[in-house]
């Protein structure tokens, strides 16, 4: 706010408070809601047990795909929208794109994998794997994406905690 001029500065901060209680606000509902359910309060606390998902990200994972934990690693992979698809026809062969899915799940974890890769070390090695290998930084992203993907829905499944020594490999 140093560069604003002092009227404006004046002017944004009241709305800027305002906007930071409805935030709060909003944030301690959806936290209310999550443990009012005891099936969403013990999701939301194996979620949060991965370094790198927090609690927004485990509450627009419980809201936005409930089925994870229910479901193949595959149709989780797709649903997020981080299945690699076939772009091929008779002899042609096209190059593999992402698409489809539910686009607020892959932009969540889009965030959270930026800073799973800072402090979670599967995932840094992961990713510093794949960009060794020549694979583009946003490929190699979405690819630590989709193995956080399967990581989360077999944590879901079996209903374990996050080990990261198990999920090396």
């Amino acid at each position: 706010m140093q560069i604003l001029p002092q009227h404006l500065e004046m002017t944004i901060k009241p709305v800027l408070t305002v906007f930071k209680n409805q935030i709060e606000k909003i944030e301690n509902k959806i936290v209310s809601l999550i443990e009012s359910c005891p099936d969403y309060q013990a999701k939301n606390i194996t979620l949060q047990s991965m370094k790198g998902i927090g609690k927004i990200d485990s509450a627009s994972i419980i809201s936005n795909l409930p089925e994870l934990g229910y479901i193949s690693i595959k149709q989780a992979s797709a649903l997020v929208g981080v299945a690699p698809m076939n772009r091929e026809s008779g002899r042609y062969k096209g190059h593999r794109k992402i698409q489809g899915g539910r686009h607020q799940v892959r932009t969540v974890l889009y965030m959270a994998m930026m800073s799973a890769i800072q402090s979670n070390p599967v995932f840094k090695e992961t990713y510093q794997r794949l960009v060794a290998a020549g694979k583009p930084k946003k490929v190699a992203i979405i690819a630590c994406i989709r193995k956080m993907v399967v990581i989360l829905n077999s944590m879901l499944r079996d209903g374990v905690m996050w080990e990261a020594p198990k999920a090396i490999n």
